[in-house]
């Protein structure tokens, strides 16, 4: 990494030069994100797993940029203007738009009113102009007639033209006005008013205006959707007249006839000219951030939801409701696999009732069920009822799963794979159940922005969100760590180092030779080599192995260490990782050697202290209120308990069990000022609020939470 960017990246995200260096040689090496934060923090500084992935899209951001300048000075050289100066300019420059202002002249484009003129011969008419020297330009104006001008108008006009373009170019004036823009612009967005009708649910932003540096990501994004829709109509203002003023204290210089053209030719090229271009860079600036605003929420969520408690290794009953096509049943076992399928037809029309009843209370002794997952849509809370209803014969616990998502899995190729034969809707109910069982493990089988926990997904760069996603996943499944002789194709390719065809070849020979014994057998799978293995063997776990260490996330290269320690103590392995004792009487600091340093002994400790213990917990069930089933059966100043499925900067989207969730504002989460509800809330929080008021008819209930 050259110094410049080193530079850079240092400053901009305040880590040392040190650590972000290393970090650098480190990814291009091959290192992956979650191995260099957890097994390479003495060369990072013990940087975490955001700090390292900043470091890497800075990385990509600069090379990106680098590249552009390449680009544009190979561009301009063809054109055989690049001069020494323009040059140095370009390679100096790390602003985007400071770039593209420098290339603006040289860009090739259409043919310009400018261009016209300067081939007429009217450049050094211009250049007379601007040099404002009180010159009779009626009379200078005469000696550049041919052909094409024929008029002393025309000449002036068309170097005037000539001048709108140079004061267009001009790289200092454009950087204030998007800096006035920063500071001071206004957005507006007026609705259409053909659309009217149409466009209802834009109707806070039929005739709003903001200042742009107060307006957060949301409220931007979904400007952008109503005027991308064709329902508003968004634009940005600035006081014009101080912006005039500005450039004209640039150009003009005392009061004569050239001074009244030139600044004509200004007021032109400010409005057809300038505004156009430094708008379309602001409004692309402020998209930029209010992506990332949303991005950055959107992973947060998904992160929480990925990271949600599992029920564990227990017998799952699981039911996607539906009313006239039944509700379908089915029944996996402790491990998750499919034994049994079949519908029921509780509700109406057919309301068969005690059948139901009678077949899930059979199905429930058949498997010995111990939890019974319902997805949350169409007819959920009917479904919860009657299964509530029902006299198992052993205790079940019954758990309202969030669906979303589940048709996109159902359809899926990776569905297809697991059930072939058989149909769509088993295969969304198996889904339902095994989110219960594992959300993580399940949850990885679906394209993250389906999940539904985000907001403006479809709106925001689509490359970045896919990026900054796939990120939070991989984190999430090397978090917990994955038991490598149960683990399916799907949620091996997020092992670090691993990825789609060392994933199925795992799973091949698992196949092939049965259960893997020890980490290091992972050796012998075809085209795994010793890269792939250093950056996997840490986040693999095996039960009841051969080494007690291959159930931890002490990484196989730290193994001599931990044995080092046990024969220290007079111990086998066995002993030493059993008697908690024994290793609060170890000093590390004995142990520190060139390769490992104090932040790995002390990782190392930590992950003794509890080995194969799931980080995330038990699920527990939840009670919605009894009352609700639709958003029919909510009042105002009702006294309700809910659940956070989904957070965004302006408020938290809370189930009530009225199949539409209700809007907690930011506002009504709590008395003190928060920057966001995730300061306080997270998702598959369980509250207890207040119903403020309820608009069935557009399906709006907002609450507050009770202080």
């Amino acid at each position: 990494m050259n110094s410049k960017h080193l530079e850079i990246i240092s400053n901009a995200l305040g880590i040392s030069k040190s650590s972000v260096q290393s970090t650098a040689d480190l990814l291009a090496d091959g290192a992956t994100i979650p191995f260099i934060a957890r097994y390479r923090k003495e060369k990072t500084g013990s940087m975490d797993e955001v700090q390292v992935a900043d470091i890497q899209k800075y990385i990509k951001k600069l090379d990106e940029l680098e590249q552009r300048k390449a680009s544009i000075l190979e561009s301009i050289d063809e054109q055989g203007k690049l001069t020494p100066e323009l040059k140095a300019k370009i390679i100096a420059s790390y602003d985007a738009n400071e770039i593209e202002d420098l290339y603006l002249p040289y860009k090739r484009k259409k043919k310009t009113k400018a261009d016209i003129a300067m081939e007429n011969g009217l450049e050094p008419l211009a250049k007379l102009i601007m040099s404002q020297r009180n010159l009779r330009i009626d009379e200078m104006a005469k000696k550049y007639l041919n052909d094409q001008i024929k008029t002393v108008g025309e000449a002036i006009s068309g170097a005037q033209d000539i001048i709108a373009e140079w004061v267009s170019e001009d790289q200092d004036i454009r950087e204030r006005l998007r800096h006035s823009f920063r500071r001071f612009g206004t957005i507006h967005s007026k609705v259409i008013p053909k659309k009217k009708d149409e466009a209802e649910k834009y109707q806070d932003y039929f005739d709003f205006q903001e200042s742009l540096s107060r307006c957060p990501s949301h409220r931007y994004l979904a400007m952008m959707r109503g005027d991308h829709e064709g329902m508003l109509r968004v634009s940005l203002s600035i006081d014009n007249e101080r912006a005039l003023e500005m450039i004209e204290r640039k150009y003009l210089r005392g009061q004569c006839e050239e001074t009244y053209l030139i600044r004509d030719a200004i007021a032109d090229s400010y409005k057809r000219l300038i505004i156009p271009g430094v708008e379309t860079q602001i409004f692309n600036e402020f998209k930029e951030k209010a992506d990332d605003d949303a991005i950055k929420v959107f992973s947060e969520n998904l992160r929480q939801l990925l990271l949600s408690k599992p029920l564990g290794m227990k017998a799952v009953m699981a039911i996607d409701p539906g009313f006239r096509t039944g509700c379908k049943v089915v029944c996996l076992d402790q491990n998750g696999d499919f034994l049994e399928y079949q519908t029921i037809y509780p509700h109406p029309p057919q309301n068969q009732i005690i059948e139901a009843k009678n077949i899930l209370k059979s199905l429930a002794y058949q498997h010995k069920i111990k939890a019974v997952a319902i997805g949350n849509g169409t007819a959920s809370r009917e479904t919860q009822q009657l299964v509530q209803s029902v006299q198992f014969e052993d205790k079940v616990d019954i758990y309202m799963v969030n669906e979303s998502g589940a048709s996109i899995y159902s359809a899926s190729e990776v569905a297809r794979e697991e059930f072939p034969d058989k149909d769509i809707t088993v295969r969304g109910a198996i889904s339902i159940g095994r989110r219960l069982m594992d959300p993580l493990a399940e949850l990885v089988k679906i394209e993250p922005k389906s999940i539904g926990v985000g907001q403006y997904q479809h709106d925001v760069h689509q490359g970045k969100l896919k990026e900054n996603l796939d990120i939070t996943v991989t984190s999430c499944v090397n978090t917990i760590g994955v038991n490598i002789n149960t683990a399916s194709q799907h949620i091996l390719t997020y092992i670090a180092g691993l990825g789609p065809a060392l994933a199925k070849n795992i799973v091949a020979y698992r196949r092939t030779n049965g259960d893997f014994t020890s980490i290091k057998e992972l050796t012998k799978v075809p085209r795994l080599g010793d890269k792939a293995y250093e950056q996997a063997a840490g986040f693999l776990r095996i039960r009841e192995g051969s080494n007690p260490l291959d159930n931890t996330g002490v990484h196989p290269e730290s193994y001599p260490v931990v044995a080092s320690m046990a024969r220290d103590s007079g111990m086998t392995l066995h002993g030493f990782l059993e008697d908690a004792t024994i290793r609060k009487q170890i000093s590390l600091d004995k142990y520190v050697t060139d390769h490992i340093g104090l932040p790995t002994l002390q990782d190392i400790m930590k992950e003794l202290d509890k080995p194969g213990i799931d980080p995330r917990g038990v699920a527990a069930p939840f009670a919605f209120d009894v009352r609700i089933k639709s958003i029919e059966d909510v009042h105002e100043e009702m006294i309700v308990p809910g659940i956070v499925t989904n957070l965004t900067n302006f408020g938290a989207f809370i189930d009530i069990g009225a199949k539409q969730d209700g809007l907690l504002h930011i506002s009504q989460i709590t008395k003190k000022f928060i920057q966001s509800p995730a300061d306080v809330l997270s998702l598959g929080q369980e509250l207890t609020l207040k119903v403020m008021s309820v608009d069935a008819a557009r399906k709006r209930v907002n609450l507050t939470l009770l202080f």
